[in-house]
Order: structure tokens, then C-alpha cells, then sequence
């Protein structure tokens, strides 16, 4: 059964089901889930959630990189190397991640945007 979308053209289940998004973020989850069925949506959103990150949680990371050790905000996104690269150098002398704190919205929206191809990814192979 196809869900019926609202007037802002978002599917109701998702901003139900992904109520703490950003608007972005829910913009491209609706257009990459168009014609999902609402139990294929359930099924994203319980694989998504599991990989997404917050944008606070990304800042608060970064700015303990400013206190402790530069870098734990690119561990927590999957860039090994960048955190390692941070750690050995100061976060780049603390400018890469003064760079990092103000910019983590962009980061944050870009690692969520990879983690929607991987939960898309993987979907498609569970139905294969």
C-alpha cells in the first residue's frame, strides 16, 4: 500500500518516523524512498537511524577535539585517516578544527546523505 504525502510533498510516515531531522536530510530521504511501500519506510528508518549522525553530537566532538585530542569528531564519522591526520597534528594546528566546528552542519548533512546510500544499498540486497 502506497503512502499518501502531505502539502509540503513529504511522505507523512517518514516525518513521522524521522521526526529529528534536519530538513534537508528528510528532503533527500523523500526523494530517494519515492514509491516505497510504508513497511519498506519502516524498514529504512530502522536501518538508517542505526547509522545516522547529529549534528550536536558531531559539535560536541568537536569541540572536545579543542580540549583533549583533535580529531575525535572524524573517528566518529569514519575517517580514520583525517582523525589520525588531526591527532598527529593538532587538528592541523587547531585551524582544522576551528574549521571543523564551524562548518559541522555540512559535515554531518554529508555523512547522513552516505549513510542514506548505504541503508539504500544494503535494502536492495536484502530483496535480491
Amino acid at each position: 500500500m502506497q503512502s499518501t504525502f502531505n502539502s509540503s510533498g513529504i511522505n507523512p510516515t517518514l516525518t513521522s518516523l524521522l521526526y529529528d531531522t534536519t530538513p534537508e536530510e528528510l528532503i533527500q530521504i523523500d526523494a530517494n524512498t519515492k514509491g516505497f511501500s510504508d513497511e519498506q519506510l519502516r524498514q529504512f528508518v530502522m536501518i538508517y537511524r542505526t547509522k545516522r549522525k547529529d549534528e550536536q553530537t558531531i559539535l560536541l566532538c568537536c569541540l572536545l577535539g579543542l580540549i583533549f585530542f583533535a580529531g575525535i569528531h572524524r573517528f566518529v564519522m569514519g575517517q580514520i585517516g583525517m582523525g589520525i591526520l588531526y591527532i598527529l597534528t593538532g587538528g592541523l594546528c587547531f585551524v582544522g578544527t576551528i574549521v571543523d566546528a564551524i562548518n559541522h552542519k555540512r559535515l554531518t548533512l554529508e555523512f547522513n546523505q552516505r549513510m542514506i546510500g548505504e541503508t539504500l544499498t544494503m535494502m536492495n540486497m536484502m530483496q535480491k
